[in-house]
């Protein structure tokens, strides 16, 4: 094997076990030596945008899928980055493509539910859900996913089926428990949904929701510095373009907040 080669699966496996830093680091000498090799190129896109950085990420991937069209992995990097650059068409459109390649794809379908979500369409978004879970019915994700839409359509009772089958099939999976805290919060449920978001952080310490919902529920309870605490962790977590308005609105709340200690 080649020091090419070999550089070039120690920078795969890097990005497989969530060295991410190293990996991109490894890819761009790569796709330095060998400008067009495809392979470099999809491992540099896919590591810049594992690594946050997207607008230098999706060039590349674009780049990618032009040459190789029908290339999956590089089209769900690319649709997903598309999505939390905040260009949810654009998503869709890669999406689709995939579900055109084939109908199958639970990934996909669940990604165009995720869309819909985002831009409150919620019919449509369901529809998406429920076609994810007809070809898997275990898929904990799309499970998660349909309690969210039941839980912001009134559908309480369906939205906790949902979220508790979840729960039951992933015990160790950080969504699960912080998609059911939402809804217990949501029931008014706050010790519930304290214990949910606390679970979530332990599996995932970066889990960013699960701060910014423990923020609320110290709120609610007149917990002001231990609210800031939360609010402050979740801005330093979420960085996502897509979450803008919300990182906005909180930012807002914690100076408010921060001017009444």
């Amino acid at each position: 094997m080649s020091d090419f080669d070999v550089s070039l699966s120690r920078a795969s496996q890097a990005l497989e076990s969530g060295h991410i830093e190293e990996a991109v680091r490894i890819a761009r000498r790569l796709a330095a030596a060998d400008p067009n090799n495809l392979e470099v190129l999809g491992l540099l896109g896919e590591s810049l945008v594992e690594a946050g950085q997207l607008e230098e990420g999706v060039p590349v991937l674009e780049k990618v899928l032009k040459l190789q069209p029908g290339a999956l992995d590089i089209q769900y990097a690319l649709g997903d980055a598309y999505f939390e650059l905040g260009q949810p068409e654009q998503a869709a459109a890669v999406y689709q493509a995939i579900l055109d390649q084939d109908a199958e794809q639970v990934d996909a379908l669940i990604s165009l539910g995720l869309v819909n979500f985002q831009q409150q369409r919620m019919e449509q978004a369901e529809h998406y859900y429920r076609l994810a879970l007809e070809l898997d019915p275990e898929a904990v994700f799309a499970l998660q996913s349909l309690g969210d839409v039941c839980l912001s359509t009134g559908r309480n009772d369906e939205a906790r089926a949902c979220l508790t089958k979840a729960l039951e099939l992933d015990p160790e999976d950080p969504q699960s428990h912080y998609s059911l805290a939402e809804f217990l919060y949501e029931q008014g449920d706050l010790q519930g949904a304290s214990e949910n978001c606390r679970n979530a952080i332990r599996l995932d310490p970066e889990f960013a929701l699960a701060y910014l919902t423990l923020g609320n529920v110290s709120l609610d309870q007149d917990l002001v510095q231990e609210a800031v605490q939360f609010f402050q962790a979740f801005l330093k977590l979420e960085k996502s373009k897509s979450s803008m308005e919300i990182q906005d609105e909180v930012s807002a709340l914690l100076k408010d907040l921060e001017g009444e200690i």
